[in-house]
């Protein structure tokens, strides 16, 4: 791969890289995202999971559209969950984010996310 080729996107419609890692990387018309955490630009979470959720797509959405893709060119999520237990709540906002034919996806329960958040959510697009 040549620098040519990959293209880094950012957005201070999402909140910044917390170490050393891009928003997103292209690569010809494949986008992947890096977990977006559920806070805003300006770092604050909103309290629940389900909020944090929606928070997180919204972020996500914000680096698709600044590369020019859209949440239809998503092709497979993966979802980063502080407590199983809010699987249902985050479920039912992930569902407004998306259409048929939804992506592929995976839900994981993790032991902490960074700066102590409920949500993280990644994404990998293709156009």
């Amino acid at each position: 791969m040549t620098q040519q080729e990959r293209k880094t996107i950012a957005t201070p419609e999402a909140p910044g890289a917390i170490g050393p890692y891009s928003q997103a990387v292209q690569f010809g018309n494949l986008l992947i995202t890096s977990g977006q955490l559920g806070m805003n630009a300006g770092g604050e979470f909103p309290p629940t999971a389900a909020e944090q959720a929606r928070q997180s797509l919204s972020n996500v959405k914000a680096i698709l559209e600044a590369a020019g893709y859209g949440m239809e060119h998503v092709i497979k999520t993966t979802v980063f969950l502080h407590d199983m237990n809010d699987f249902q709540a985050v479920n039912e906002v992930y569902a407004t984010f998306f259409q048929e034919p939804y992506p592929a996806r995976s839900a994981v329960q993790v032991a902490k996310l960074p700066k102590n958040g409920l949500v993280e959510i990644e994404v990998i697009a293709i156009k």
